[in-house]
């Protein structure tokens, strides 16, 4: 055998094993080492994009120190291997490094780059535009590629005018620009110039459609996102990648929309995309969040791979829904099945200890994220922390706590530490608690009428009045009260106070029947969320017509016998309805599922899964 031959044979063998083999990829490099050609220029490089493919990102950085000459094709693998593994952190130290050693990047290492900031995300737009700054001055500034990665970045950053001035400089717009720049507009929120740019692409193929679909769901407009799949469907347009029924489901998910749900569900089976990870990942989503536990449990089930997402969707849904010891004994499973728990894992686990008390299980969970697992505790962490400590009775290490945690804590925080004091009537520490949220003068209403309650309880009468006076002038900034109930073929919205409804008469005649009962029970209504200053009668009427008895009142009337009413609320579910929901469950022996702005509510027998506490 020829030298030459050993060396096509082994540059083949390294091209070939991207992505297959992890371990086949160091035994050629051992090869190439005992071959002495080691740091041999093609060798290295293409070693460098096979080790990156593979997913191996440590021997990458191992295999680029020890080069003793780094060209563009060098950097521009490292940064794509980086890329690729989805490791932002080292492609941004590479980066920085890159641009301080003085080397002249091409066009490629230009488009590595600006992808793996966009990949940072928006808190490093700064790197985002040095890097755009860069490839201004440089020879390279009018290719279009690096243009259409630029747009795509800017678009990740939710800065899309900036994307477009980039957009309308290309000379030549491909469909990855076009896709990149709707996406844009489409993730910030901008439906109409998201729209109108894909009316008048040239490329309106899959792709097209999954940027703005994907793009409005992320920015809230799930509504629209479907209007617009349902044209695409009737403009048949072949699913032949299965990521835009990932947004679609997600919608789902986000409008708690069960039946709709399983429509696409059903698509899903149909197009032959359930065994698909992500998929059955967002299944798994959907199903927890339109308080279909049986349906989701099933679907993870019947999964042949589980990854860390899998596992985190069914015990943060498990968690959401009070079924702490469920979500506990999933992440031991979780363990013992190899799979590393990430932040959101740790935020189910904390909320499921939360809920049921388990406070010597909280803290241990919290240790071990920061001792076994090395991550970083973010805010959310701490404050379902806060939550365990608040709801188990444990004020003072609350307190203590929410003092001396490395964030500042926000309005909701505070909320939280003095609406605990309340329950467990500590009024002193409520007091105090109060005072200071009084002062950092929160935004949200439902802490003033907290606020209002607290002085009231302490016999503080000036500051009561105090508060009330701000609480009028943040009723105007209000926003209004609406539920949505889910009835399979149909799901109707009503807003608190709603006159004119079709159905209206049997609505409030079945309303009148349910409260004259409560009343036989010992119902007697709580006023004090009330925040107009009016008589007893009036206020009474008020929370009479708020907007969630209105949609179960609807569901009762309109749903199918013996099955479980489902209401989404866009605000937190005020302490009257929450107990006229019990005693309701109770008379008409219905379960009622309500997930309002803060929790998840399952009443059934005159009780809630929330104990009384959320």
């Amino acid at each position: 055998m020829t030298f030459s031959q050993p060396l096509h044979t082994l540059q083949s063998q390294l091209c070939s094993v991207a992505r297959k083999s992890p371990s086949l990829a160091k035994k050629l490099h051992a090869q190439i080492i005992k071959a002495g050609l080691n740091g041999h220029e093609p060798f290295s490089n293409t070693l460098l994009d096979a080790y990156g493919k593979c997913g191996l990102i440590q021997d990458a950085l191992q295999l680029f120190d020890a080069l003793p000459q780094r060209d563009s094709v060098a950097w521009a693998s490292l940064l794509t291997a980086c890329n690729l593994t989805n490791l932002p952190q080292p492609a941004l130290s590479i980066s920085r490094s890159l641009l301080r050693t003085g080397f002249h990047p091409d066009h490629f290492v230009f488009a590595s780059l600006v992808k793996a900031c966009a990949n940072l995300g928006p808190l490093h737009v700064k790197q985002g535009k040095q890097v755009h700054a860069r490839f201004l001055l440089s020879p390279f500034s009018d290719d279009d590629v690096v243009k259409s990665s630029l747009v795509d970045m800017y678009a990740k950053f939710g800065l899309p005018h900036y994307g477009r001035a980039v957009f309308d400089s290309i000379s030549s717009l491909n469909s990855i620009s076009w896709t990149a720049m709707i996406s844009g507009y489409a993730r910030s929120g901008r439906t109409f110039e998201a729209c109108q740019l894909f009316r008048e692409t040239p490329y309106r193929n899959l792709f097209a459609w999954t940027a703005l679909i994907s793009g409005l769901v992320q920015s809230g407009n799930g509504v629209d996102a479907f209007h617009l799949f349902v044209e695409m469907r009737r403009e048949g347009v072949s699913i032949v990648d299965p990521l835009v029924l990932s947004s679609v489901v997600g919608a789902c998910a986000n409008l708690a929309v069960l039946e709709l749900g399983k429509q696409i569900h059903g698509l899903v089976i149909t197009l032959g995309y359930e065994s698909c990870l992500f998929i059955s990942n967002s299944l798994i989503d959907v199903y927890a969040k339109c308080s279909d536990l049986v349906a989701a449990k099933y679907i993870f089930c019947k999964m042949c791979r589980k990854d860390v997402v899998s596992w985190t969707s069914i015990i943060v849904g498990t968690a959401q829904h009070g079924q702490a010891e469920m979500a506990l004994a999933l992440y031991d499973d979780m363990v013992l099945a190899g799979v590393k728990p990430n932040e959101v894992t740790f935020v189910g686990l904390m909320y499921a200890c939360s809920h049921a008390g388990l406070v010597s299980k909280g803290r241990a969970l919290f240790r071990s994220m920061v001792e076994d697992y090395g991550i970083k505790p973010s805010l959310q962490h701490y404050t379902c922390l806060l939550d365990l400590f608040s709801r188990s009775g444990h004020l003072d290490e609350a307190e203590n706590l929410i003092r001396t945690m490395p964030f500042n804590p926000d309005e909701p925080t505070w909320a939280a530490l003095l609406s605990a004091c309340k329950h467990h009537g500590n009024t002193k520490m409520a007091v105090r608690i109060a005072d200071h949220l009084l002062k950092i003068k929160p935004e949200d209403p439902s802490s003033y009428i907290l606020l209002s309650n607290i002085y009231a309880g302490a016999g503080l009468w000036e500051k009561v009045s105090k508060v009330r006076k701000v609480m009028m002038v943040m009723e105007v900034k209000k926003e209004p009260g609406y539920s949505c109930v889910d009835l399979g073929k149909e799901s109707h919205v009503f807003y608190a106070g709603e006159t004119s409804h079709p159905m209206k008469d049997e609505i409030i005649g079945l309303m009148r029947k349910l409260d004259a009962e409560m009343r036989k029970r010992g119902y007697v209504p709580d006023t004090s969320s009330v925040l107009h200053d009016m008589d007893q009668q009036e206020k009474e009427r008020q929370l009479f017509m708020h907007s969630e008895r209105l949609a179960v009142a609807y569901g009762l009337l309109k749903a199918v016998p013996q099955t479980i009413i489902r209401v989404v609320k866009n605000l937190r579910v005020c302490g009257d309805c929450h107990t006229v929901l019990k005693l309701i469950s109770t008379i008409a022996n219905r379960e009622i599922h309500v997930r309002d702005a803060k929790r998840y509510h399952h009443f059934k027998d005159g009780n809630c899964s929330c104990n009384d506490f959320w």
